[in-house]
């Protein structure tokens, strides 16, 4: 079933941003804090504290009903510079662990722990040196995971939030596996959830059991990766993004997105996230593509090409809302958004290459 002899590690900061600014402001601690745009501007919450969490609010909710949620909500705008300077440090920490960490956003991140710096021969020992080290070195805490695969590290992660240690060894995979609802499985959101319950699959090991043909009718071209995933595989390895040859992110959202505001400031963030890593690079993107997944879980991209290469937070932001008028986004619930940036190349390339007309969007 599991990956044999892997130790795979996913670890996951509590509430990042959020979390940074309550640190450093102590008049926000223990108090219900939203970081994101404001109420009266159709801002969107990036993040909230655990004490927010309480009354219901979570990422990517307007901020308007974050506030009619928590009437005493504490909205503070973001830092992104703090942030990156915290993840940097936080990143750096565990790759003096293992080279084999895969960076999935600022505050997130697998690392393949199976050889490692400090000679551990258990995940579970090096996870609870790395929580320490965090915590000593930033005053902030960090979930963790421990499974023979990605899969399961991520669903250990999220167990016991914040600051839990879930660890899944190869030996207690299927105990684990039995007791989790369909929901746990990568990509089911509560839409999918609903339709796959409504087929009588209500927890994860249902899956192993139904007709392929009803499977496939429900969630369509997931069917064969749900059910390996119900089955405890993924032989995905941790793969580190050092030479990427491109450049993105994306988010699955726990409930579909049906504003338009929302969806357009969720991809303009997310686009100028690309352009901040190019700045880090020194490297520019001629491609800038969207990827849109509704929440009958059909998917689709919209790309755009351009000379000469940018890394320009507006240009590229303003290609990726552009792109997002060739799609459905707003008349159709979204369940994940992602923007990506391709045909990267460095400043002297950028310099050498011939300007031609811009490809129409």
């Amino acid at each position: 079933m599991a990956s044999p002899g892997r130790r795979i590690l996913h670890l996951d900061m509590d509430a990042f941003y959020a979390s940074v600014e309550q640190r450093d402001d102590p008049a926000l601690r223990g108090r219900p804090v939203a970081v994101g745009g404001r109420p009266e501007g159709r801002g969107v919450v990036a993040a909230a504290s655990y004490e927010a969490r309480a009354f219901g609010i979570r990422s990517a909710m307007s901020m308007a009903k974050a506030a009619r949620l928590c009437p005493h909500l504490v909205v503070v705008r973001p830092n992104f510079t703090r942030y990156r300077e915290v993840s940097t440090q936080v990143f750096e920490m565990y790759r003096s662990v293992t080279p084999l960490v895969e960076p999935l956003s600022l505050d997130e991140a697998y690392l393949d722990v199976t050889e490692n710096s400090w000679g551990e021969p258990l995940a579970t020992t090096v996870a609870k040196r790395l929580k320490q080290w965090v915590r000593d070195e930033t005053r902030l805490s960090v979930s963790a995971g421990a499974a023979p695969n990605k899969f399961l590290a991520k669903i250990a992660s999220d167990w016991n939030k914040p600051d839990g240690l879930t660890i899944i060894p190869t030996q207690r995979v299927e105990a684990f596996l039995q007791k989790l609802p369909v929901e746990a499985l990568w990509g089911v959101g509560p839409v999918t959830a609903k339709r796959l319950r409504a087929a009588g699959i209500t927890q994860l090991v249902d899956v192993r059991a139904v007709a392929p043909d009803v499977l496939r009718n429900t969630v369509g071209n997931q069917a064969d990766w749900l059910r390996r995933l119900a089955d405890g595989i993924d032989d995905r390895p941790v793969t580190p993004n050092r030479s990427a040859k491109s450049s993105g992110s994306e988010n699955t959202y726990a409930e579909d997105v049906t504003n338009l505001e929302v969806i357009r400031t969720e991809l303009d963030r997310m686009a100028r996230r690309g352009a901040e890593w190019l700045e880090r690079k020194a490297l520019s993107a001629r491609t800038v593509t969207i990827k849109v997944r509704y929440s009958d879980f059909t998917t689709i991209t919209r790309s755009h090409s351009e000379r000469p290469a940018t890394r320009d937070p507006g240009r590229i932001a303003t290609r990726a809302l552009r792109l997002a008028d060739n799609t459905e986004a707003g008349s159709r619930p979204v369940r994940l958004l992602g923007v990506s940036l391709h045909n990267l190349m460095g400043d002297d390339e950028v310099a050498r290459e011939p300007h031609h007309p811009t490809l129409p969007l």
